[in-house]
């Protein structure tokens, strides 16, 4: 029987890539969302044949609508209406390739709804993981990563026992800035933010590639995904991106996830684990990929990887306020309103400004996120009459 899926954000690289995925494999696509692209949403409908799209922009939905009237398809507007297509039971899978702390809540009402979750979505996890993890238990669902380097860390697990683990090894292309000092990164415009010498990413993750946050986040990802304390997770900078993360066991032995730069790779096996099939992503030629080289990060210059550390060794809502902190700035710095090194100063200056305890509740997790995006505001409003 053929898998029915649902993907949130398929207008997006994560979201296109696993329209290709289902193509080859012959899924069912029950729903799709986008924020605003509707002439490709309307491409992807047509295609696909979904029974619900929504487009969080109400403009765009009402443009889709009248673009899509003569087929089944029925256009919803807003989160409501991703709510409402990711609790439907239809689904064996929805795949949660939204941007930011917005990926949250759907994740929690599709696991609420009993449907599995493929998640490309690391927000979800870095704000509000102890909630996920436990409502997945709770289920009975799986979650299964589509982050390459926690695909990578799922992939090398199999088949061994999770006692035997010493530590996880996550790999981080170092972006294009790796080697650069604190100087030298003052005059980065965000043109040479977005050029990443890997990986085609959204401007977004990109931008955190480049900080080396990204790293930061998928750390804390990682001890939610395969619970594991903070002090068993390292970050190593493999500048190629060939070995996409590392496990170590207690035995001595590593074992690497090796692959081309290829989301495909880790978005088909999320769908088919524990199966393995032919996918449409490029090969590893092991003669032509050249040299692999493994460096320490620097801390110390890219410190938005060291908040994350330390916000990851808090708990309870640090985690939640470091990404806030970092995605409201992020914004800031694509509009042209804060510098690059602001993005720094956003993140750290956030952690060591709230006093926070834990949370039980996705209304706890959100609020966190409003206050810090609204304390990154306030600093650069400041910053800006000086």
């Amino acid at each position: 029987m053929k898998k029915t899926v649902s993907i949130l954000g398929s207008t997006g690289s994560i979201g296109t890539q696993s329209l290709t995925v289902c193509r080859k494999m012959g899924y069912r696509v029950a729903a799709l969302s986008a924020h605003s692209n509707w002439k490709l949403l309307e491409q992807q409908i047509r295609e696909f044949s979904p029974r619900f799209a929504v487009l969080t922009d109400p403009d765009a939905a009402e443009l889709l609508k009248e673009a899509v009237k003569d087929t089944s398809t029925a256009v919803l507007c807003g989160m409501d209406g991703i709510l409402e297509v990711v609790s439907h039971t239809e689904q064996d899978t929805v795949i949660n390739a939204l941007m930011g702390v917005a990926g949250l809540l759907p994740t929690v009402k599709a696991i609420e709804a009993g449907n599995n979750v493929a998640l490309a979505n690391k927000e979800t996890l870095v704000a509000g993981g102890k909630l996920v993890t436990e409502l997945v238990k709770k289920k009975g669902v799986l979650l299964t990563p589509i982050d390459s380097e926690h695909s990578a860390i799922f992939q090398c697990l199999q088949g061994n026992e999770r006692k035997s683990v010493k530590r996880l090894i996550i790999t981080a292309s170092g972006g294009p800035f790796y080697g650069k000092s604190r100087e030298e990164l003052k005059g980065i415009k965000k043109e040479q933010a977005l050029k990443h010498p890997n990986w085609s990413m959204g401007a977004k993750i990109t931008i955190d590639s480049s900080t080396l946050m990204n790293k930061g986040l998928e750390f804390i990802e990682a001890m939610w995904l395969f619970s594991m304390p903070p002090e068993k997770i390292d970050i190593v900078v493999h500048p190629q991106s060939i070995i996409h993360s590392m496990v170590e066991y207690e035995d001595g032995s590593v074992m690497a996830q090796m692959g081309a730069p290829d989301m495909m790779i880790p978005i088909q096996y999320a769908l088919t684990w524990p199966h393995r099939y032919d996918s449409p992503a490029k090969r590893l030629d092991l003669l032509t990929c050249g040299e692999l080289t493994f460096k320490k990060p620097d801390m110390q210059t890219f410190t938005c990887l060291a908040d994350c550390i330390e916000a990851a060794k808090r708990g309870g809502l640090y985690p939640c306020v470091v990404n806030g902190a970092n995605e409201e700035a992020v914004s800031l710095f694509l509009q042209d309103k804060i510098g690059y090194l602001d993005l720094f100063t956003a993140v750290h200056q956030a952690l060591d400004h709230f006093q926070l305890g834990d949370y039980s509740t996705v209304e706890q997790v959100l609020e966190a996120d409003r206050k810090a995006r609204a304390f990154v505001r306030e600093l650069f409003s400041q910053n800006g009459e000086q």
